[in-house]
C-alpha cells in the first residue's frame, strides 16, 4: 500500500487535472478520496494512501515527475517454453518507490526476461522519471538491446524493437547484466507469482 507525503491540496488538483474525480473523505480524517482504474487514493492531513489491486496509475499521477530511478527485472520459465512469470522493481535514493510481478502465460525464459523488462521500461515511464539505470541477470537480453548480440528469434526481435521505443522516453539510461544475487529481489518477485495458481 503506497504512502505519499506531500501536499494534500496540491495531489487533489494533479488528479482533477489528469480528469479524475475526486469526491470528499468518508471520515472527519479523510480530506478526499478519488478511485481511478482498481485503486482508490485516500489523502489525509500531510499524506496520500494508495489501496487497491493495481495503485501504479494513481501513484504515478501523485509523485513528482522527474529524477533518477533503478530499476531491476527478470523473467523466470518452468520449462522452455512453460509456464511463466515476471518480476520488476523501481529503486530510489528514498527505497523501493514500486514493483510488480505476474503470470504471464506459457512462454520460453527469454521472452518471459523481455517482458519483465518491458512492464518495468513502461512503469518506469509512467512515473516520470528522466534517468533509468537498468539492471538484469540475462546477459542475452543485454547483449541484444545493446546489439552485441543478434537477434534472430522474431519475437524476440519483436520485443527488443518495443524496449528501445521505451527507452526514447528517457533522457538518459544505462542497462547492465548483473550477476541474479544482484537482481535476488525481481528473481523472488517473478518466482512468487509462477507459484501462485
Amino acid at each position: 500500500m503506497p504512502v505519499i507525503e506531500c501536499d494534500v491540496d496540491d495531489a487533489r488538483k494533479r488528479l482533477e487535472d489528469a480528469g479524475v474525480t475526486v469526491d470528499s473523505g468518508h471520515t472527519d480524517h479523510e480530506r478526499w478520496r478519488a478511485s481511478h482504474g482498481d485503486a482508490t487514493a485516500v489523502a489525509y492531513d500531510d499524506k496520500v494512501v494508495i489501496q487497491g489491486q493495481n495503485p501504479r496509475d494513481l501513484e504515478a499521477l501523485l509523485r513528482e515527475g522527474g529524477g533518477r530511478a533503478h530499476v531491476y527485472f527478470d523473467g523466470a520459465a518452468r520449462g522452455n517454453p512453460g509456464p511463466a512469470a515476471i518480476g520488476w522493481v523501481i529503486v530510489t535514493g528514498n527505497g523501493i518507490v514500486a514493483e510488480g510481478s505476474e503470470r504471464i502465460g506459457r512462454a520460453t525464459n527469454n521472452q518471459a526476461e523481455y517482458e519483465a523488462l518491458i512492464a518495468a521500461l513502461e512503469a518506469a515511464r509512467d512515473y516520470g522519471y528522466d534517468e533509468l539505470h537498468v539492471r538484469g541477470d540475462s546477459e542475452l537480453i543485454v547483449k541484444q538491446v545493446h546489439g552485441e548480440y543478434n537477434t534472430n528469434n522474431p519475437t524476440l526481435r519483436e520485443k527488443r524493437v518495443t524496449v528501445h521505443e521505451l527507452l526514447r522516453a528517457f533522457d538518459e539510461w544505462t542497462l547492465e547484466h548483473v550477476p541474479r544475487d544482484v537482481n535476488e529481489h525481481a528473481d523472488e518477485l517473478a518466482n512468487k507469482a509462477l507459484d501462485r495458481s
